[in-house]
């Protein structure tokens, strides 16, 4: 989705980083690990393997990753152009955020045609040429699937409210004015905070969670089904490989409207990921387009528990292949700060290693997770989760790619990531182009809050941090574009730069060439069970990985100081590191780490 701004919860806040697809068998039901501590290893996770499950996904912002014509927008024919640099990288699969026909009230998550390229971004004929050249590569297309709501400019949304006996009229959510006002329901994106738009044409309101263009469309409805399925279809006879699927969880809603329940506390995300008929609508979605494809399907989880998780993904119910969630994200926000605030300092690694075992300890028995730590609605992720001063920067990078490529579950990484691309930090309003910031400033500014901590906040977490241009060298404008770019390039990029990385052995990009090599090379990073190691240290996240013989230990000092840490009792190390992201390692009973040291280490 794009970030929520209100309500959520803390997790929801930053987040807002499967897949349909013939379903696998249902795995055998296997011994998951505890949530924290030392734990027994999880007994293996099912051992189906599929071509999802090895992925690793790697996310492109089209706008943002290479113009082709001058216009300061970056396109499908740019993209084409830098097809070899994305199969040089290791990754295989490639998930495209919107290209359909938009307005562009939301940067393309507003859909007026699902059937059409965005006229910014090329034609079709450039995208039946994209998917051919990724192909021809060897890479698979993930679009992005946004059907919870659809743009106001939607032929659909105009004849909805045209009049109220269109037959398009039931392809939305209405309430008629003279019942009176409807019960609260709170937008992500307006400035009002208030889901319900008034709309004199027919005098009625119409619902949207997210901005005022973006009109919610009404699965009570079988005949809005059935022309989502119908487009699903289309792109998938086109040849594409899956749906990343945009809040997904919050297609199905009660349609009485009643007011929140009080089981919820104010919190509408979780009430609305939990509408009467979502599975039933996801199961029929499977039915009817997902299965009759070899195509994988990820869902992003806005608004989703862990007690809720495998209901999305559980083979048996026949629905999707994977889920993202958001409670990682969530890790050092201020708890229903709406407007994104950082807690001061660094965040709990403590609370970081809870979260993603708990997370992987879902899916031990079935069903398959998800790895991330940036992508096009968050910060950076060497500001974020590193430290990008410029003698931590490479180093907290590696590090952080290695824990995403060393994780069970299938890892999604955020393009520009592999450079170790840092957050821009605007200081004024007027820099930013994102509809979730500008209308969190409006509002706040609305009830006298404190701008100024708007802003320095905003420089942690606004969504614009990763959607500043690809930096691909020290030419003019990064080499992104010979027109001004559609939003500013972070200045830093003569330093950073894709072509100085190309040069440097020792890279952030060619340490991420590594470790998806390594990835792919060792099946235990993949499939092998996740033990969690010394959990009450609040400085080094240690696990291991374990597929039968095969036995590897991961070490990673998430701190810009050196730290020593003792091998567990009964770990022996088999040899020299597989991954390290420092040119020396002294083998020992107390490792010594440097900053930053990220270590894959093979066991005996």
């Amino acid at each position: 989705m794009r970030n929520a701004a209100k309500t959520l919860s803390a997790a929801l806040l930053l987040a807002l980083a499967g897949c349909g697809g013939r379903q696998q068998k249902a795995e055998s039901a296997q011994a998951g690990p505890a949530a924290t501590g030392a734990t027994k290893p999880a007994a293996a996770a099912n051992q189906n393997e599929t071509w999802w499950k090895e992925a690793v996904v790697y996310q492109v912002y089209p706008r943002s990753y290479q113009d082709s014509n001058g216009d300061g927008v970056g396109d499908l024919r740019g993209l084409i152009s830098r097809l070899d640099y994305i199969k040089s990288l290791g990754v295989n699969v490639i998930w495209l955020n919107p290209i359909f026909g938009s307005p562009n009230d939301d940067n393309g998550y507003d859909i007026s045609d699902y059937r059409a390229i965005m006229k910014d971004f090329g034609t079709m004929q450039d995208f039946d040429e994209l998917l051919k050249g990724m192909h021809q590569r060897g890479l698979k297309v993930v679009l992005d699937l946004v059907v919870n709501h659809s743009s106001d400019e939607h032929e659909w949304f105009k004849q909805s409210r045209s009049s109220r006996t269109n037959p398009y009229r039931d392809y939305y959510h209405w309430w008629p004015a003279e019942k009176g006002t409807p019960n609260k329901r709170q937008s992500f994106f307006d400035v009002k905070g208030d889901a319900w738009a008034y709309d004199p044409t027919t005098k009625a309101y119409y619902l949207h969670y997210f901005s005022r263009k973006q009109p919610d469309l009404n699965w009570e409805n079988p005949k809005l089904r059935e022309e989502i399925y119908s487009m699903m279809r289309f792109w998938f006879d086109k040849g594409i490989d899956g749906f990343r699927m945009d809040v997904i969880p919050f297609i199905s809603k009660d349609t009485t409207f009643p007011p929140l329940p009080a089981q919820y506390h104010g919190d509408f995300g979780r009430y609305y990921a939990n509408g009467p008929h979502l599975h039933e609508y996801l199961q029929e979605m499977n039915r009817e387009a997902l299965s009759k494809y070899d195509v994988m399907s990820v869902a992003e989880g806005a608004g989703v528990t862990q007690a809720d998780a495998l209901q999305f993904v559980d083979p048996a119910r026949k629905e999707l292949n994977m889920l993202y969630h958001f409670e990682g994200m969530g890790v050092g926000l201020v708890p229903g700060n709406k407007y994104r605030m950082r807690t001061p300092g660094r965040y709990s690694l403590l609370d970081f290693k809870r979260v993603y075992t708990k997370w992987d300890s879902i899916f031990a028995r079935t069903g398959w997770g998800t790895v991330y730590l940036g992508n096009h609605d968050q910060p950076r992720m060497t500001t974020r989760w590193g430290d990008d001063r410029p003698e931590f920067r490479a180093p907290s990078s590696k590090l952080l790619t290695t824990f995403l490529l060393t994780m069970r579950g299938t890892p999604y990484y955020y393009g520009g990531d592999e450079l170790g691309m840092t957050n821009i930090r605007f200081t004024n309003i007027k820099d930013y182009q994102d509809i979730e910031t500008r209308n969190m400033y409006a509002q706040l500014k609305g009830e006298g809050g404190d701008l100024t901590k708007f802003l320095a906040a905003q420089q942690l977490t606004a969504r614009d941090n990763g959607r500043t241009p690809f930096q691909w060298d020290a030419t003019a404008n990064a080499g992104f574009t010979t027109g001004k770019p559609w939003l500013t390039i972070n200045p830093n990029y003569a330093q950073i730069n894709a072509a100085a990385e190309e040069k440097d052995p020792n890279s952030i990009l060619n340490y991420f060439r590594k470790a998806t090599a390594l990835r792919r090379q060792h099946k235990v990073l993949v499939y092998g069970q996740y033990q969690l190691l010394d959990a009450a240290n609040p400085n080094i996240y240690a696990y291991t990985r374990t597929q039968g013989n095969d036995k590897v230990l991961v070490v990673l000092n998430f701190t810009s100081e050196k730290r020593d840490w003792a091998l567990p009792a009964g770990l022996t190390l088999g040899g020299a590191p597989w991954l390290n992201n420092y040119p020396t390692f002294a083998a020992g009973a107390t490792l010594a780490l440097l900053p930053w040291q990220a270590l894959v280490l093979p066991l005996r």
